[in-house]
């Protein structure tokens, strides 16, 4: 009854969700292309007995990609259907996979957008990466014969207090997943908490760590070094969100007044910010380049770098000595410290880390992480690195060594896998 409930309003909330599609539209053009996916209506031609992927944007493909390249050579025979809902997933799909998957827009949690995706698609298994949890599409499939596996699985502390508080309908849902496989022994607690069997509950870790550097990565990141001066001091500033960049700007401008051939790479997390944040460089008086504009040159005279591309960020990392790693000085949660981690490179992030909790406070017991909470702080913990190479080398092995030593939940997690096939 909850669940129909459920679907009722959102099918009342339609225009409304059209109207933010239009906005989004007009903020990121991406958002325009190919909306009939998002009601179901994709074409496809025959699949073979496929596995569907389901991750929400750029974060979660990223993690889910070491998953899907392991899918992909233990069943060979099994096409992957690999689903996103944002413009900037399914751009980072294509860019790792190419043609070797079948990728659309995942449905709409509508009863019948989800029936017509699963009635064309006919998966035989569905692994939603993280907390990505709709009623319907689990319900729908689940009641398909479908096993359902929650991978790779993080719950927080106040995202288990919400759901306890839409027991009614999280309940059902959760009941009907067939295997939890959360990243720590805290998220398999709460997962456990809200209402899920614990026979179907399991920890594997995070795959996340299991991801692998690129070897070209270092030549890429060498080329733009010798660009833009081999011995200049540079630090980055990734996924950063409103109200975040100033912050990163102003430490910037203390970082200046020491180190005045200092770069700051600010790297915002969502394309459709890209000209506000330029606009804001430009206008504290900041010298700026944008990466986009390939022939811009950028010399000892340039402040700042807008990184206003898609894919590049592990390449801005290896480029740079320092990462602030964003979402985290807001109350957004924080992203994914690991990959300048795996990088040997010290990792600063703001206190609010909640989407990569155990992650980081493991980091930061090792030494590889620092916590800061204002852009004065900020600037003090980047001029330190700067200041000390020895320092900055100890800490970014320490972050590395966390990296390392948490290898391997990718393998426990396809023995799950495994045995729900």
């Amino acid at each position: 009854m909850a669940r129909h409930l459920y679907t009722f309003i959102f099918y009342l909330l339609v225009p409304f969700i059209l109207l933010r599609l239009l906005y989004r539209a007009w903020k990121a053009p991406a958002y325009s292309a190919r909306w009939q996916e998002r009601f179901g209506f994709v074409k496809t031609a025959h699949l073979n007995k496929p596995i569907w992927v389901h991750a929400v944007s750029v974060g979660e493909t990223i993690a889910a990609a070491p998953l899907i390249k392991s899918l992909q050579q233990s069943y060979p025979d099994r096409d992957l259907v690999v689903t996103t809902m944002t413009p900037t997933g399914s751009d980072r799909v294509k860019a790792l996979f190419g043609n070797s998957v079948f990728h659309v827009y995942a449905p709409y949690d509508l009863s019948g957008s989800v029936k017509r995706f699963l009635k064309k698609v006919k998966p035989e298994m569905l692994i939603i990466m993280e907390t990505e949890l709709w009623p319907n599409i689990i319900h729908y499939t689940a009641s398909a014969g479908v096993p359902v596996i929650l991978a790779n699985a993080r719950l927080s502390e106040r995202s288990a207090r919400g759901y306890q508080k839409v027991d009614f309908i999280a309940r059902p849902m959760l009941q009907q997943l067939s295997r939890v496989v959360a990243q720590n022994e805290e998220g398999s607690g709460r997962f456990k908490s809200i209402g899920i069997d614990a026979d179907k509950v399991s920890v594997s870790g995070s795959i996340k760590f299991d991801f692998t550097v690129d070897d070209s990565l270092f030549d890429q990141s060498a080329a733009l070094k010798a660009v833009w001066g081999e011995s200049r001091p540079v630090w980055v500033a990734a996924s950063t969100h409103q109200g975040e960049d100033e912050l990163a700007l102003a430490a910037h401008r203390e970082i200046l007044k020491k180190w005045p051939d200092a770069l700051l790479i600010i790297v915002p997390r969502h394309p459709e910010r890209f000209n506000d944040v330029y606009q804001l460089c430009c206008k504290g008086g900041y010298k700026t380049a944008r990466r986009s504009a390939k022939s811009s040159s950028v010399d000892t005279s340039v402040q700042v770098l807008l990184g206003d591309t898609m894919g590049e960020m592990m390449m801005f990392y290896a480029a740079s000595d320092v990462a602030f790693v964003g979402g985290s000085l807001i109350e957004s949660g924080g992203h994914n410290p690991l990959e300048p981690a795996a990088l040997k490179m010290p990792v600063i992030m703001g206190p609010h880390v909640f989407n990569f909790e155990n992650i980081c406070h493991e980091l930061s017991e090792a030494g590889g992480l620092k916590f800061v909470g204002s852009a004065a702080l900020l600037a003090e913990r980047v001029d330190e690195f700067f200041e000390d190479e020895f320092y900055r080398k100890e800490v970014g092995l320490a972050a590395y060594n966390v990296v390392e030593a948490n290898r391997g939940a990718l393998g426990r997690l396809l023995d799950v896998i495994d045995k729900e096939l």
